[in-house]
């Protein structure tokens, strides 16, 4: 099976190259994402002021166990930016049995300090008595993740940036493999039932298929880890120029990373191998070639009810976003993409039949006789040109609305953090906690505003995350900030009480006057009463709490009125913290952007590579066309007519599935009914797609017919 797989593979070299293609991308995205993440999982921090420590005794994270709907407890784990351990936990460290000595790092307060360092005999017992004050004990290799580092927080980033396009990614490879295969099945559907028609079992044409997709992806292998192995070394070089990572910090893993991405690209195109080949196996011998000789009707019942259900699915999700949470929405939307995407692979074959009618009229008013050609084929291939539909589909609505969600982000963070900072310097530095109010006394200052920047773990859907925050005075607050309150006052801002952005409540279901349960950055739990809601959390900070909850200097003193200074601060126009945060996003918007630019290219090149399988898969039939008497000129002008309807139906649903993502996402996350598109955003994705499919099409046709019609006239696809 496996001689017969090859032989039959050299004859078809336009399908075999394009089904390589797909899966060599696939190992090389899969293989290079794999890489950051086993690195970031396998790496162990050195445990630097801890070396001299058995254990250390820290809090730099919380566990929330809650109940899922099955009953079992789920925990989910969320690290803290400013944990510490009570004071008094030391005595009880040194009472236990086997501790020689207790080193103690000081915290912010005297009554917490930053960790502990025990010399001991019997680690388990100062790891039980840690986890009976509710924090952690590192020990061995793990005493570096007691201390917040540069490789630490690279660590992280690339674990949560992994495991949140991960499974995105997977999944897109998974959707462009299994239509690149089963295009790739379809159009050799003649040959397999000629295999069925002398007699071949419906197992052995199965294995056949199997065999072939499985040959293709091993060597898909041979090429995409070599490539991923570059496309490593390019992306690690760009993390350290942009300081998302330090230069020192280990990449690893690469023959695990490779093994697992050939593995799972393997396994996918064979399970898509065969579940292509199942309707051609099935074909009875006797009536294998008169079955294949004719166009399969549009589909099923069964695909018609699921395309349905998906589209349902889609509109659901749809309303979901729209009323959401901002974190919530933002979260669905590549999701919801797919919904819309699927239901409308589902649907191909029907929204072809309908574009061809509907089209029908400007088609034969434009192009004539190949007009009227060019709408016949696009009814009568309904159901083939389905996978070139969605793959247009998919391009158009990852470039239109996953690429723009990050400009919509920054766009409106830099506006808000413009729009709420109503001061004219701002001092910055560490500075004691108390600088605010001697700067208030100083000649010509109108008011002043001490902030410590910093994060508390909020409570979301079943479990927790970050939240960022800022710890304020709040003295003067309104003449030097405006956050763009919608309820409350902040004036109220004092004791046990917290001020919450709009997304930030919605999101952890929180309203004007409840009590809002969290975690402040030493890691204390405590039940904070609401006692306002503003607009402007992307560019001021989820929470505002009252100075004094949060130990420590501030980060920052901001001034209205004359300029001041101070020592070892650093005075700069409060419109520089603006230009700052700009540059900042930008960087940070650089990562994403990769991750998601990726996924649009991979899905752009399943487009190209669809195109170009279904446009070489047409050699006999134009032949044919030429033969009864159809110039080349008409071949090439029924054939540009087709692109035209394919191309009308794909751009306007892969624009209206972007359209409605991006608003509903955008709407959700920053109240704006209107998204934000850069000037030339459409015009490059749609441009883009156009010229994509032109090209993928019309070069290869025209190859086609330079050939004599008499040499592709021929049973062979």
């Amino acid at each position: 099976m496996l001689k017969l797989s090859l032989r039959l593979l050299r004859h078809r070299p336009g399908t075999s190259a394009a089904t390589l293609v797909a899966l060599a991308a696939g190992v090389m995205i899969l293989m290079t994402l794999s890489v950051f993440i086993v690195s970031a999982a396998v790496y162990k921090p050195d445990p630097g002021r801890y070396a001299a420590a058995d254990v250390v005794v820290a809090h730099r994270q919380i566990k929330i166990v809650t109940k899922e709907f099955d009953g079992e407890n789920s925990t989910t784990t969320v690290p803290l930016p400013e944990g510490t351990v009570p004071t008094a936990l030391g005595e009880q460290l040194r009472a236990l049995p086997g501790v020689t000595g207790v080193q103690v790092f000081p915290g912010p307060s005297p009554d917490r300090v930053a960790a502990f360092g025990v010399q001991t005999r019997s680690i388990h017992a100062v790891e039980r008595l840690a986890k009976e004050n509710g924090v952690e004990a590192y020990a061995g290799d793990d005493r570096g993740f007691a201390d917040r580092s540069e490789a630490g927080d690279a660590r992280s980033l690339l674990l949560e940036a992994g495991s949140a396009f991960g499974g995105y990614v997977v999944l897109l490879i998974i959707f462009v493999v299994t239509g690149t295969i089963g295009l790739a099945v379809r159009h050799r559907r003649r040959d397999l039932a000629l295999l069925r028609a002398i007699a071949a079992t419906p197992r052995q044409v199965r294995r056949l298929v199997m065999a072939e997709s499985a040959v293709l992806a091993l060597a898909a292998a041979v090429a995409g880890v070599p490539a991923a192995l570059v496309a490593t070394n390019w992306v690690h070089d760009q993390l350290v120029g942009r300081g998302f990572v330090p230069d020192g910090f280990p990449i690893t893993g690469q023959p695990l990373a490779a093994a697992a991405a050939t593995l799972l690209v393997l396994l996918v195109a064979v399970i898509a191998a065969r579940i292509a080949a199942r309707r051609v196996s099935g074909i009875r011998p006797a009536e294998a070639l008169g079955d294949i000789a004719v166009e399969p009707p549009r589909g099923g019942k069964v695909r018609l009810v699921a395309g349905l259900l998906m589209l349902g699915s889609g509109v659901a999700a749809t309303v979901f976003a729209v009323g959401a949470s901002g974190l919530a929405a933002q979260a669905s939307a590549v999701g919801m993409l797919y919904v819309f995407v699927i239901a409308v692979a589902l649907l191909a074959p029907w929204i072809n039949a309908l574009a061809a009618r509907v089209l029908a009229p400007v088609l034969r008013t434009a192009w004539g006789v190949s007009g009227d050609l060019a709408v016949a084929n696009l009814r009568a291939n309904a159901r083939g040109m389905s996978a070139v539909l969605t793959a247009l589909v998919l391009a158009v609505g990852f470039g239109g609305s996953v690429w723009f969600l990050q400009d919509n982000l920054q766009r409106q963070t830099v506006t808000q953090s413009r729009d709420g900072l109503t001061a004219d310097y701002a001092l910055l530095g560490s500075l004691p906690a108390d600088a605010a109010a001697g700067i208030r006394r100083m000649p010509g200052v109108e008011a002043a505003t001490g902030v410590r920047t910093t994060s508390v773990v909020v409570p979301i859907f079943d479990g927790a995350e970050p939240a960022t925050a800022k710890a304020v005075d709040a003295n003067d607050l309104t003449s030097t900030m405006d956050p763009g309150v919608r309820e409350g006052n902040l004036a109220e801002l004092r004791g046990n009480s917290v001020a919450l952005s709009r997304i930030r409540a919605d999101s952890s279901g929180w309203k004007l006057g409840d009590d809002a349960k969290m975690w402040l950055p030493d890691g204390r739990q405590v039940t904070l009463r609401v006692v306002a809601i503003y607009d402007r959390g992307l560019g001021i900070a989820d929470a505002l709490l009252p100075r004094p909850l949060v130990a420590g200097p501030d980060d920052q003193v901001l001034v209205r009125g004359e300029a001041v200074r101070l020592p070892g601060a650093t005075l700069v126009p409060a419109s520089e913290l603006t230009g700052q945060l700009s540059r900042d996003l930008a960087i940070g918007a650089w990562l994403n952007k990769l991750l998601i630019g990726v996924m649009v290219g991979y899905a752009a090149l399943a487009a190209g590579n669809t195109m170009v399988m279904a446009a070489l898969a047409r050699k006999r039939e134009l032949a044919v066309l030429q033969l009864t008497g159809v110039t080349r000129r008409q071949v090439r002008r029924m054939v540009n007519a087709e692109q035209v309807g394919l191309l009308g139906a794909a751009l306007t649903i892969g624009g209206v599935i972007a359209a409605i993502t991006l608003t509903a996402v955008v709407h959700a996350v920053t109240g704006h009914a209107v998204p934000y598109v850069p000037p030339m955003g459409w015009l490059a994705v749609l441009g883009g797609t156009t010229a994509l499919a032109v090209i993928t099409t019309i070069v290869p046709v025209r190859r086609l017919l330079r050939v004599p019609a008499v040499h592709n006239a021929g049973i062979k696809e």
